[in-house]
Formats: structure tokens, C-alpha cells, sequence
């Protein structure tokens, strides 16, 4: 039987997977931008949910741990999951880092461009930002899935 923290973050990448696949019917930008952030902000509460059901299934019943960092503080960095979510944190291309990179883009106002004039163009790279595509956000997704399915599976069997 699946916990009910494991149901809730499955909700959550359901209900993200739901928004994304909406994208394709849909030709208004802000309508689109909605879609993208909304899939993102369930994409990052499955994230912080995940945490907690680690903490759930280590009987940590009170225990509502915010961050990596706060799990760690909590269970310590010898068990499975915190070493497991710590490999991920420092891989660059891993869910959890993708993540991460959404988040921050996400929570900074916009960086202001400079306009360009013919005195002005010079070849640079611009920072464009973490791949917000649907392809790259069900990637991130279904590793999400993956990851908590695992989990679940490996704790029920206790």
C-alpha cells in the first residue's frame, strides 16, 4: 500500500504532467507562461514533499525539513536517501539540479537586456536561462516519479 506522502507527490506529477500537456493547445504566450510556471511550482512542491516522506518513513512523524540541508540536520547523511539526494544535488544534469535552476529562475525578476544599436553588437553569450521546455520539464518529471516510486517500493517491503 502506498503511503499517503508518496500519493501526494504522485499527485503533484500528475497534476504538473496535466498542465504541460495543455501547452500544445494553447497559442497565447501569457496562457503558455502560465502552464510552464504552474508545471514548475508542482514540479518544486513534489520536491519539498519528497523530504518530507523521506523524513515519514524514518518516523520522523512531526518533522516538516524545508530543505537538503534540513533533512540531512534531521537523519543524518548515512542513509540511503540523503546520500542519494546528495549525489543528485551536486550532478549537474539531475532532476533535483534542474530543479534548482527553475527555482531560481523563477523566483528573480527578469534580467534586463541591453538593446542593440549598430555601436553596440558585440558577439556574446546570453544566459538564457534553465531549459524550460516541455520535453526537458517531463524529463525532470518522470525522474521525479522514478525516484519516489523507488523509494516507496524499497520502504514497503519493511
Amino acid at each position: 500500500m502506498a503511503s499517503p506522502w508518496h500519493s501526494l507527490v504522485s499527485q503533484k506529477i500528475f497534476l504538473a504532467r496535466t498542465l504541460l500537456a495543455q501547452l500544445d493547445e494553447n497559442d497565447s504566450v501569457p496562457t503558455r507562461e502560465a502552464l510552464v510556471q504552474g508545471a514548475v511550482e508542482l514540479g518544486l512542491r513534489a520536491r519539498k514533499l519528497i523530504l518530507v516522506m523521506v523524513a515519514r518513513m524514518y518516523q520522523e512523524k512531526l518533522a516538516q525539513p524545508e530543505s537538503l540541508e534540513a533533512l540531512i540536520e534531521l537523519l543524518g547523511s548515512d542513509i540511503p536517501e540523503t546520500t542519494e539526494l546528495t549525489r543528485l544535488a551536486g550532478e549537474t544534469n539531475s532532476w533535483w539540479n534542474h530543479l534548482d535552476q527553475l527555482e531560481r529562475h523563477q523566483g528573480n525578476p527578469p534580467v534586463a537586456r541591453k538593446t542593440v544599436s549598430d555601436e553596440n553588437v558585440i558577439a556574446v553569450s546570453a544566459d538564457t536561462g534553465p531549459d524550460r521546455s516541455r520535453q526537458a520539464l517531463e524529463q525532470t518529471l518522470t525522474a521525479i516519479k522514478h525516484f519516489t516510486d523507488t523509494l516507496e517500493e524499497r520502504h514497503s517491503e519493511w
